[in-house]
């Protein structure tokens, strides 16, 4: 995309994916394809080293942001989707109870009601208040003798908020369970110790905080933690075996890996930790509160998620009375050039809970490079396309 189009478009589209990357990622990326785009794992020769290096460094500064303290329990993916894939499908087996919550993403629902169809598990989703958060005393209430798994959305990918993970990770350890993190909203967002949080496995995104290529992703595996291998084939280990391997990360990376695209989220880590998680998310929250503040004054305009001052990420999605949130989100784009999203979100739960089912909504999302006057554009958009409403 030019230069010209950048400077045109207003981009509120990150909880998507983030946009623009930072030169360094576009860097990285092509350097990768240039010189070192060879199989990793897969050859002895100077390339494959290299390529293999590469995938080795990304761990490693992966493992860094998120406090990891070995890189080989990060099992690399396409997106965050297949890492909830693989947790899921890999660690809950016939008869097992779930907990999860009335907010999940459809890559955790239907996962979960597959495998009710299919293998018989039962499955509790904890109610979300209209604000879209999460008591943990609920979660603790609903879980049984058989709770193999709790998964939790840490952020809601439509109301923007955030589930109290701490207060749950020390329930799942007390009772035994384990616990499984949609990290898609807050990765690179938000502070996350995986230790420290109690979490099992984090599934999470390359191309949404992390500022990374889109197609890349991962699943954090605790060292106590086994899955049995979403998928099975070559990893370039082991080869004379039948069996998958069973070291960490070739038992869950079967397959040639994305190393151009693992080279640029690498770039895009270290973009995070240079200007720091604390950083990033002090700007998206002023921005979130600029932005709820000037549709609240808007006449008609319903906000969605957490009130003023509350805890959330730089979500923040509304209705306009009267008016269609698809309808909506098409002026944006072709008479304003203000990019946001419209419709469900992938999320009916979550809309189920904010009373938006029926009509779904508009979904504005901010970035780390997002200003204080594209927020204010939409804001005075958005008052104007309210005005034929009225």
């Amino acid at each position: 995309m030019q230069t010209t189009e950048r400077e045109s478009l207003i981009y509120l589209d990150h909880a998507a994916t983030s946009w623009p990357k930072p030169r360094e990622v576009i860097e990285a990326v092509v350097k990768t394809m240039e010189e070192d785009a060879a199989n990793p794992g897969r050859g002895s020769h100077q390339m494959a080293v290299r390529a293999s290096r590469i995938l080795f460094d990304t761990r490693k500064t992966v493992a860094k942001l998120f406090r990891i303290a070995n890189p080989n329990d990060i099992a690399f993916t396409s997106n965050t989707t297949m890492a909830l894939n693989m947790a899921i499908k890999g660690i809950v087996q016939p008869g097992d109870h779930v907990v999860a919550t009335a907010i999940e993403h459809n890559s955790v629902r239907r996962p979960l009601e597959y495998l009710k169809r299919t293998a018989g598990i039962s499955v509790t989703y904890v109610e979300a208040n209209e604000r879209g958060e999460v008591d943990a005393k609920q979660v603790e209430s609903a879980i049984t003798s058989k709770t193999k798994l709790v998964i939790v959305n840490h952020s809601s990918n439509l109301m923007g908020s955030i589930m109290p993970v701490a207060d749950i990770g020390e329930i799942t350890r007390r009772r035994g369970v384990k616990l499984l993190i949609d990290a898609a909203q807050t990765a690179g967002l938000a502070e996350i110790d995986v230790e420290a949080l109690g979490i099992d496995l984090m599934a999470f995104p390359g191309h949404k905080g992390l500022l990374g290529p889109q197609g890349t992703g991962g699943l954090y595996i605790h060292p106590q933690t086994e899955l049995e291998p979403l998928i099975h084939g070559g990893t370039g280990s082991q080869s004379e075996s039948a069996e998958q391997p069973s070291v960490r990360p070739d038992r869950y990376e079967a397959g040639t890996q994305n190393t151009p695209g693992l080279a640029g989220l690498k770039a895009g880590v270290q973009y995070v930790l240079h200007e720091t998680v604390q950083r990033i998310h002090n700007k998206e929250w002023e921005l979130s509160q600029q932005l709820m503040e000037g549709l609240l004054a808007i006449d008609g305009v319903r906000v969605l998620g957490p009130a003023i001052g509350r805890p959330r990420t730089g979500i923040v999605a509304f209705v306009i009375h009267g008016a269609d949130p698809s309808e909506t989100a098409f002026i944006l784009d072709q008479h304003y050039h203000i990019a946001v999203r419209s419709g469900f979100h992938c999320s009916p739960l979550a809309h189920g809970a904010a009373g938006t089912l029926e009509t779904g909504a508009v979904r504005a999302s901010v970035g780390c490079f997002t200003t204080k006057e594209e927020v204010q554009a939409l804001i005075e958009a958005v008052k104007e396309i309210s005005q034929h409403y009225r």
